[in-house]
């Protein structure tokens, strides 16, 4: 008996015989970044409302205040833009560069934006070409992408400073919505960074032999620590740019900079006494879990069948 055949084709745009919702993830991703990215540019050209005490958006952290007071940068036509030059433009494409590197970003405004192809299975936009990898103009620019780690944990140290003055209230300890916010920035965003590629390479990349190396066995297990944290990349890329940008509406709402709308947070002070007690409570517990882990006997290997 003759087996039928089917010859399938994928070329031209959005050809496929996937029966899926394939174009549902680079419709809600196209929506999702080109959101975030449009609110982004907004909030970094305006130059003000970034700081409500003890707050500081994160989009202007470190603030550098930069000014070109010359010709023709004070013209009347520029000098909005120069002078001073909004400190968010001086930090933000730092962390942008490290975004728009970043290998999971690349395979989605690929896919997203350029259509190369919108989804796996499923014809490109245009004539297909033949892949040359990123070597050519403007591509290769993405594999600055390692520079880019640098100055993007260098950046999570300073948040991570932000993150801890947001707790001083009038010179009391306290905990308002906005130190929250910020902690939950902090922490999305050392998630995505510390599941990083580039970072898992710095911990565990050019080593053939992990116990043939200095601190062969602690780096061995940052390195699969970071590779369960790069196993959620993904996840972990969209969480924290939607916690970035909330942490700057939040600061931004405060310190009334959004047309139509004010908040006044509540604030929890706190006695440092019984807040230090917690922290450690918390840290103890923490770690006594990690000991319980680590001692726990593995279960018993199953019988031969």
């Amino acid at each position: 008996m003759a087996a039928a055949t089917q010859t399938l084709s994928t070329r031209g745009f959005g050809n496929t015989s996937r029966t899926d919702k394939w174009w549902l993830a680079p419709a809600l991703q196209f929506v999702g970044f080109g959101a975030a990215i449009a609110y982004s540019t907004w909030a970094a050209f305006q130059g003000s409302h970034y700081f409500r005490e003890p707050y500081l958006s994160p989009f202007y952290s470190p603030t550098v205040v930069l000014s070109i007071d010359l010709w023709p940068f004070n013209t009347s036509w520029l000098a909005w833009l120069f002078v001073p030059i909004s400190p968010a433009l001086i930090i933000l494409p730092f962390p942008l560069g490290f975004r728009l590197t970043c290998y999971y970003y690349r395979k989605m405004y690929y896919r997203t934006y350029f259509s190369e192809p919108p989804a796996c299975a499923v014809g490109e936009f245009g004539k297909p070409e033949v892949y040359r990898g990123e070597t050519r103009f403007p591509f290769n620019l993405l594999n600055l992408h390692r520079y880019f780690t640098y100055a993007a944990l260098a950046i999570l140290v300073i948040l991570s400073y932000d993150t801890v003055l947001a707790f001083n209230h009038g010179g009391r300890l306290g905990v308002g919505l906005g130190t929250v916010v910020l902690m939950v920035n902090v922490v999305t965003l050392g998630l995505y960074t510390f599941g990083c590629h580039s970072v898992r390479h710095i911990v565990g990349g050019r080593v053939d032999c992990f116990s043939c190396t200095r601190f062969g066995e602690a780096r061995y297990k940052s390195w699969k620590a970071i590779t369960r944290l790069n196993e959620h990349h993904m996840a972990f890329a969209w969480i924290s740019l939607g916690a970035v940008c909330f942490a700057d509406f939040y600061v931004r709402l405060l310190a009334g900079g959004i047309p139509g709308l004010s908040f006044e947070e509540p604030v929890v002070l706190l006695d440092p006494l019984l807040f230090a007690v917690g922290l450690v409570a918390i840290g103890g517990a923490a770690a006594g879990y990690v000991f319980w882990l680590r001692r726990k006997p593995a279960g018993a290997a199953p019988a031969p069948a």
